[in-house]
């Protein structure tokens, strides 16, 4: 055989793992790997930390065992040369023959964390230094599932794209999933309950962790502060389920935008289910790198829009049930005709009737009643909407520059937009028609009062002018609460 140095006997394994595994898992734990010295038929090779020797050992023992015959022979041995760090300072390396049997697999729900660390506040244990095995701690609530979220015309595509999802986790053509809408509508609800149909389904077979971004940034934060980034990262890449909540909030963290980058990568690389939610669609949502916003869209994106009043009636009645009480149809009615944008203020007025009657020891709750308990609700749904909320939202739904609005030009597109901003602006505010005007840039009275004709007789010959007028509406009547 051919005189081996310790570079090239290592190169040529390189050559047979490279053609036997993922080209994430190469470049994550193979690239990093530096031949120490070859020594008879034993190569060494040293690896950054004792994770990585457990990690290779766990996963990797036969590949290796079979590539060193290979290379090596039948005869041929690997050693580890493996760094030890403690606190700050790194102790003399040590060396670790690669056992001769292989170890027992771990349970799939089991995962690598670490011991001996206490991160202040933040209690999952995905940074803990010292090796040991533990259960993670999915993070889940029990109560977010299917069954018990109402479906409706306006969430109907997101929550039939979950269940498939739940069925098929990570095998399917809907990775990532994006979830989107306003606040209230039921995104984290529709999250959790994959989460939980998946643990219920698959058990501990699956690893499942939902986790909110502002958990995630500051256990990143944690992470590098104590010197953990590298199992911070080696953590998550080993959840085959992974739910982030209001992705939103990595707006401008660019750090952590490169951390997530990384781990999304290599979660799909691999197969593993991703689950995002935000209030806005990918391409709306500010200061997001352009590579994250593209991988977003690479599986299916589904919005969550305001309830129609058939699903209102239906949550409320649900709500009342959970809280075992019977509201009179002309109560529902009330409160579906009066919260029409969100969720959670429908579910906060029952909340509220049920605690007033508890209060006043009334055993039946009337309509009158209903009103006088609610009235304040109801007129804060009806708050006063801004020019440039009714600007931003015209702008947003046909996709140009607020400033637009404001400017002299006569492009098709940009006048029809500023009409309908007028027509919005008048319909919900009460401000002047020369208020009006000078929000869009100094017009006059008469230029506002031509557009809201010019919308008025569109609306009244135009379906699809209506339905567009009937989309902004709501958009507008959501962001009041």
């Amino acid at each position: 055989m051919e005189t081996l140095s310790a570079d090239s006997a290592w190169d040529e394994c390189l050559e047979i793992i490279q053609d036997n595994i993922s080209y994430q898992k190469f470049k994550s734990w193979f690239e990093p790997i530096k031949p120490v010295k070859l020594e008879g038929e034993t190569l060494t090779i040293q690896v950054p930390s004792q994770f990585w020797y457990e990690w290779l050992e766990e996963h990797y023992y036969k590949m290796l065992r079979s590539t060193i015959a290979k290379v090596l022979g039948e005869d041929g041995k690997l050693e580890y040369s493996i760094v030890v760090e403690k606190s700050e300072k790194v102790e003399q390396n040590r060396s670790v023959r690669l056992p001769q049997k292989p170890m027992p697999p771990a349970k799939p729900q089991e995962m690598n964390a670490y011991e001996d660390y206490n991160p202040g506040k933040i209690e999952n244990p995905f940074i803990i230094p010292g090796i040991r095995k533990t259960q993670i701690d999915s993070n889940l609530n029990s109560n977010y599932v299917f069954e018990r979220f109402i479906e409706g015309d306006c969430n109907r595509l997101a929550r039939s794209a979950a269940m498939a999802i739940a069925e098929n986790p990570g095998k399917n053509s809907f990775n990532p999933f994006f979830i989107y809408g306003t606040t209230g509508l039921g995104k984290t609800h529709l999250v959790q309950s994959i989460g939980n149909r998946i643990k219920n389904q698959f058990g501990d077979e699956l690893s499942v962790l939902y986790v909110s971004s502002e958990t995630f940034t500051n256990e990143f934060v944690q992470a590098i502060r104590n010197n953990r980034a590298s199992e911070f990262s080696m953590f998550y890449r080993n959840i085959d389920v992974l739910l982030v909540d209001d992705i939103q909030f990595f707006s401008g963290k660019e750090k952590t935008q490169e951390e997530f980058f990384h781990i999304f990568n290599a979660l799909h690389q691999d197969g593993k289910q991703i689950i995002l939610s935000s209030d806005r669609a990918p391409k709306d949502v500010p200061d997001i790198e352009e590579r994250l916003i593209s991988r977003f869209n690479w599986g299916l994106s589904a919005d969550l829009q305001i309830p129609e009043y058939e699903t209102r009636y239906a949550i409320l009645e649900r709500k009342a049930g959970d809280n075992g009480i019977n509201l009179d149809p002309q109560i529902v009615e009330f409160i579906a005709h009066n919260f029409k944008s969100n969720i959670r203020d429908l579910e906060g007025a029952v909340i509220k009737l049920l605690a007033t009657a508890s209060l006043k020891q009334v055993d039946e709750i009337d309509l009158s009643m209903a009103k006088a308990v609610l009235k304040d609700m109801v007129r804060n749904s009806n708050a006063q909407i801004s020019i440039e909320s009714i600007q931003s939202h015209v702008c947003d739904y046909f996709e140009i520059d607020t400033n637009k609005v404001r400017e002299k030009t006569r492009k098709q597109e940009i006048v029809e937009a500023r009409q309908i901003a007028m027509y919005l602006a008048k319909k919900y505010t009460k401000s002047s028609l020369k208020t009006i005007g000078l929000h869009f840039g100094g017009r006059d009275h008469s230029t506002v009062i031509h557009a809201i004709s010019t919308v008025e007789e569109r609306l009244s010959t135009s379906p699809k002018y209506e339905r567009i007028l009937g989309e902004l509406e709501q958009k507008i009547e959501v962001s009041t609460l």
